[in-house]
């Protein structure tokens, strides 16, 4: 079965500014108890504003039905899969929000003493030494408040760690399978980047690493499985050779859903690396945050860590500022700490075996994926995939039809769109993750809405060039709207 929606039958619906009309209010409130006083004399003139020009007035059934039928037009994790590659977009338990909502949790405040937030603290302990064990690393920072705030804080620790050695060094290799953000990482900590070529298996060349890891080479940030999704299965030996320059070894953790509990990157080498909580440990994902990037450490570079950290003293847990070696704090307070509890419901419901259990589950629905595909779209590289694998759509291209026009086809069959163009490395790319979320049922009903839109594009492309059809807005004019941009409403 191939499911597709329907046009809505509701009408496009206006802004609250269009159906505003004056003197209606959403809301009543009770007659006043006490004396009725002129707020310009309690609070001063200087405090008080006058009406908000223009501020839309509705009743209370017209805010409630718009929003409502606003509500009706979003898409999201509860009502369907997210295929985005590389970003690991699984569903949230509800046991997270339900423990991250505990009263004294949700509304312990950052400035509240240190005696009275031992239950907080034992969390991030606790999460801290859990993600530890999970990466074969030996410290572990919450601070960072999302992916690319935990790479530049590892990157940071970097240079603090060879600064001690006697030289920070000059530059950063960066894969061209690494994800977008690794090489504006290393710029904005002082490094020049280089990037390393990949070989014909999408993988890093070791000739070309050796070539390029000189005394002044500080480090290598590799993302493992990288952007196809493939395992560096040479990342030992990478390690090796880093490590020969005295050069360290970064890895960008954002892709640790095809690794935990299978294999942990402090065994192969790995010196530094960021987790996402909002990926791999099934936080909140988008919608401009709170997220949270973890920073995980070998002995060697612990000292560097930001302060403070957490240790204990008499049975308590205190936080330690006196850490003279440590690169400061990157983040005001702890870090986001709702996200820490969410992660660590998330750890502990599963256990161990469960969290192998997920990483298993992730590759098989990839894999499952590419296999049932791979007849239909070009896969570029033969080598195998963990949790997510990359088409191109050099076959639909013959025809005129480009990743973008299948990514916005689907849409039309009720899915979001996968990845679309990325990785740069693959031209059209086709970037699909479903994680272990999703069900066979669920990856059938993707996979034949891809196959539909594939036999489409061979017998009617006009259908697929000229979607979505059955959105109240069609296909937009995307270089116009990056380009010129309308930032505010004028009535």
């Amino acid at each position: 079965m191939i499911r597709k929606v329907s046009p809505h039958i509701t009408q496009n619906e206006p802004l609250l500014f269009e159906i505003s009309s004056p003197g209606k209010r959403a809301y009543q409130l009770p007659a006043l108890d006490v004396p009725a006083a002129d707020p310009a004399k309690v609070l001063g003139a200087a405090n008080v504003r006058d009406e908000i020009t223009g501020f839309p007035e509705v009743s209370e059934v017209e805010l409630v039905r718009h929003f409502s039928r606003l509500s009706t037009w979003n898409y999201s994790i509860d009502l369907g899969m997210y295929p985005l590659g590389s970003c690991t977009m699984k569903y949230n338990p509800r046991i997270n929000e339900q423990v991250a909502g505990f009263e004294g949790l949700a509304w312990a405040h950052p400035y509240q003493p240190e005696s009275l937030s031992q239950g907080a603290m034992e969390i991030m302990a606790r999460l801290e030494d859990a993600l530890a064990e999970i990466t074969g690393m030996d410290a572990v920072t919450l601070q960072p408040a999302a992916g690319a705030h935990g790479e530049l804080t590892g990157i940071l620790l970097v240079r603090a760690a060879l600064t001690a050695r006697g030289n920070p060094r000059k530059e950063i290799l960066v894969p061209d399978s690494a994800h977008g953000t690794n090489p504006a990482t290393a710029a904005m900590a002082g490094y020049a980047v280089e990037s390393i070529k990949s070989n014909s298996q999408g993988m890093i060349d070791l000739d070309v690493l050796s070539r390029a890891v000189t005394e002044d080479v500080a480090a290598l940030m590799v993302t493992n499985p990288n952007t196809l999704g493939i395992f560096e299965e040479n990342i030992a030996h990478a390690a090796g050779i880093l490590h020969g320059k005295g050069a360290l070894l970064y890895m960008d953790g954002a892709n640790m859903n095809a690794l935990v509990g299978v294999t942990r990157p402090g065994d192969f080498g790995v010196d530094v690396m960021h987790l996402n909580l909002h990926k791999t440990f099934s936080t909140p994902h988008g919608g401009g945050g709170p997220g949270s990037g973890p920073v995980a450490v070998k002995k060697a570079i612990e000292p560097f860590l930001p302060v403070p950290r957490l240790r204990t003293e008499a049975g308590q847990w205190r936080f330690d500022f006196a850490r003279p070696q440590s690169i400061g704090r990157v983040r005001a307070f702890y870090g986001n700490f709702g996200m820490m509890v969410r992660a660590l419901a998330y750890i502990l419901a599963y256990g161990g075996d469960g969290l192998a259990k997920a990483t298993m589950d992730a590759v098989l629905n990839a894999n499952y994926i590419r296999a049932r595909l791979d007849a239909h779209y070009d896969l570029p590289h033969d080598a195998p995939t963990l949790h997510e694998c990359v088409f191109s759509d050099s076959r639909q291209a013959a025809r005129g039809v480009k990743t973008g026009d299948i990514a916005k086809r689907l849409i039309d069959y009720g899915f979001h769109p996968y990845t679309v163009s990325f990785p740069l490395i693959v031209h059209g790319a086709m970037m699909i993750e479903p994680t272990e979320s999703e069900s066979k049922h669920e990856l059938d009903l993707f996979i034949d809405a891809l196959i539909s839109i594939a036999k489409e594009v061979e017998e009617n492309p006009d259908q697929v060039l000229t979607a979505p059809h059955s959105t109240r807005i069609g296909r937009v004019d995307e270089v116009a709207a990056a380009r010129k941009p309308v930032l505010r409403w004028h009535p």
